[in-house]
């Protein structure tokens, strides 16, 4: 087979994937999102400190803390999220048709949705969500809820204010990773969901 064949044949596999396929995302369930490849994901999400407001020493000590909680649990992962919207693209966008706008008038107001967007963003400059993953394989029963309980109290003993995402929380995850959707109130789990009236 040629190498254009081979390389057409990769395509249309992909091609044949859905999306939750492409994501790596089988399911969610009440407490954790289970993947394809037989993971199983489970959040905690943590309250941020104003780090801008503690001293050096209060720093020291919240970074040691952290340290503590590694040590103890091998599998965790740590991600950080925007919960609010990002800017970025549109401030980008906007610069740029600035510098090609030859009219005062228009330059003048995309420079001031420009300003506009900056105020925005420093209003949420805060606006994070920093998450503590913890990846369970093969791993099933009330061993799992135990070992996810220590993981909470280790966390809470440390004093890092915590909880462990349900299902409406991983939804909202997801959706800010993947399309920075912060607005909506409530995920379907099916697309016009909200639209069916249910027998009664």
């Amino acid at each position: 087979m040629s190498r254009k064949g081979k390389r057409e044949g990769k395509t249309t596999a992909k091609q044949r994937l859905s999306t939750r396929q492409l994501m790596n995302t089988r399911r969610i369930t009440e407490y954790s999102l289970e993947t394809y490849d037989g993971d199983e994901l489970v959040y905690f999400m943590i309250r941020p400190t104003n780090l801008s407001v503690l001293s050096e020493s209060s720093v020291g000590a919240r970074v040691y803390a952290l340290m503590n909680v590694l040590k103890g649990v091998a599998e965790i992962e740590m991600l950080c999220l925007n919960s609010r919207e990002n800017f970025e693209e549109n401030k980008g966008f906007l610069r740029r048709r600035a510098e090609e706008e030859h009219n005062p008038v228009i330059r003048q107001l995309l420079e001031r949705d420009q300003i506009f967007l900056d105020r925005i963003q420093v209003q949420m400059a805060t606006a994070r969500e920093f998450l503590i993953l913890i990846r369970l394989r093969n791993q099933k029963g009330k061993d799992v809820f135990s070992y996810l309980d220590r993981i909470e109290k280790s966390l809470k003993e440390q004093g890092f204010d915590s909880r462990r995402a349900d299902e409406e929380d991983i939804k909202r995850i997801l959706a800010v990773y993947y399309e920075q959707n912060v607005t909506s109130e409530k995920f379907e789990d099916f697309d016009g969901e909200r639209w069916i009236i249910p027998d009664d």
